[in-house]
């Protein structure tokens, strides 16, 4: 789950930061990059210097800039809290994540203005002109790659009122990530089991293609397998297997590979260890070759879920369905 924060000086945001991160998110700012920008150049470190800065940036590297930096640090496994959102481009770089909602906070102006006057650092403004000076510089800009505050507050996905006490605005934070857990996708089981066999095609070792399966019974993985020489053989990609070492042509003498099929190997290592296999599902990377095709049957596995066809697969898809077995094919 990633948590785009923006909204004007006083609004709150660093209270839901700081209450996200209480929570277990990461937290990042977009203004950090500038700040770690400015540290590299020597500049001291103001609102002005970071806005003029940031500008320049977005002048230079393109309005996303600044995000796609934050961006590239982001791992997929983890919950972040992204601070100081302020141009419709930096909005766009976030939403190449699915998991990514953009929420703005709000307040009155009088009410901001007093805030930051009773918060008292060293930047603030402190009369009512200075501030409505920060507001309208920092709100919009002729220059497309100037922050653009006004444009990005309209591509909130959530707008969160904050004109009340502190509990009242961690409550109302609280049932946005009620609402964003219940809402995040998961990948269905095709999916699930499929991702898993595309991982464990990394362990293959074939110089000639990386295969994998995985078999399934009651949603329960049972059994892996990926393409490569047999137990204890020199590896493919070592010169366990002439005909791979030779990079011959795909199709070419194939009873002459020493490499076992993903889809064998997870049935052999199934027998290896005693697991029974009849009525099981197997998902593969492609699809079956004749000689596993044999194997599935004679298993008596139920089902085989594949991503690519295999270019010598008609003989294999006619005898499964012979056989009785379920054949289906998922999207890439």
């Amino acid at each position: 789950m990633i948590i785009g924060l923006t909204g004007k000086n006083g609004s709150g945001k660093g209270e839901v930061a700081n209450f996200l991160k209480e929570r277990g998110f990461h937290y990042y700012s977009l203004s950090d990059a500038i700040r770690e920008e400015a540290k590299k150049r020597g500049v001291e470190i103001s609102r002005d210097t970071l806005i003029a800065l940031g500008n320049e940036l977005r002048e230079k590297e393109g309005p996303g800039c600044l995000a796609e930096r934050i961006f590239a640090k982001l791992d997929p496994e983890k919950h972040y809290v992204i601070d100081s959102i302020r141009h419709p481009s930096e909005v766009r770089v976030f939403r190449r994540r699915p998991n990514f909602t953009f929420l703005c906070v709000r307040a009155p102006e009088r009410l901001r203005f007093e805030r930051l006057r009773q918060r008292g650092r060293e930047n603030d403004p402190g009369v009512w002109e200075d501030f409505q000076a920060i507001e309208a510089k920092e709100a919009k800009s002729e220059n497309r790659t100037d922050q653009q505050l006004d444009q990005a507050l309209m591509l909130a996905d959530i707008q969160v009122d904050n004109n009340g006490p502190l509990k009242e605005l961690h409550d109302k934070v609280k049932q946005i990530l009620v609402k964003l857990a219940q809402s995040q996708p998961r990948p269905g089981w095709d999916e699930y089991f499929m991702n898993i066999a595309k991982v464990a095609a990394l362990r293959s070792n074939c110089m000639k293609r990386k295969v994998a399966a995985v078999i399934v019974k009651d949603k329960r993985i049972i059994s892996t397998g990926y393409n490569g020489t047999p137990r204890g053989i020199t590896n493919c990609n070592e010169g366990g297997c002439p005909r791979c070492l030779s990079i011959e042509t795909s199709g070419k003498d194939l009873g002459e590979c020493l490499c076992s099929h993903g889809e064998e190997n997870a049935i052999v290592q199934a027998a290896y260890h005693g697991v029974a296999l009849k009525g099981a599902t197997l998902y593969t990377t492609f699809s079956p070759c004749l000689m596993c095709t044999k194997m599935i049957i004679n298993a008596g596995i139920s089902e085989v879920v594949y991503q690519a066809t295999y270019p010598l697969s008609d003989i294999s898809f006619k005898l499964l369905q012979q056989a009785g077995v379920t054949i289906r094919q998922l999207a890439a």
